[in-house]
This record gives structure tokens, sequence and C-alpha cells, in this order.
């Protein structure tokens, strides 16, 4: 890989590779509301990290919910529902 296409990569809110996270599976841990932000924790880069989330669904997602990743709108902001 040439050195323009691995910083193209960089994660700099991290200090990583960016690393997909649409499909990962995770839980609540801030409530999260259609419109109204909350927390998410998923298994990522060989550990546990918390993010920004949002959800389209109607029903708020509470504490402890099951979660996958639809979007990943930023590096540390993503799009969830339910599982």
């Amino acid at each position: 890989m040439a050195l323009g296409g691995a910083l193209e990569q960089m994660d700099l809110d991290s200090g990583g590779l960016a690393e997909e996270a649409v499909g990962k599976m995770g839980r609540v841990s801030v409530p999260i509301s259609q419109g109204v932000p909350g927390e998410v924790i998923i298994q990522i880069r060989g550990g546990s990290e918390a993010y920004t989330a949002y959800t389209e669904s109607e029903e708020p997602l509470a504490v402890n919910t099951r979660i996958v990743v639809v979007e990943q709108l930023s590096s540390r902001t993503l799009l969830v529902t339910s599982c």
C-alpha cells in the first residue's frame, strides 16, 4: 500500500486505521431516542469502544438493548437499530 493510501485510511480521532463499524453488534450504554443521541459500546479494534449513536426507530433504545450498526455517520458517530 502506498503511503498516500495509508494516510487516507487514518482515523485521526482514534489515532489508528479506520475500521468499518457497519454490521457490528453491541449494546446501548446511554439511552437513545429518535433525534436524541445516546451511546453504544461495540467490539472493534481488538477491544470495546464507546460511540455516539442515533436511531431512526420510533421506539427508544434502553440501556443494555442489543444493537447492530446500520451506518457509520462519522468516525465516532453511528446509526443503529435494535436486533
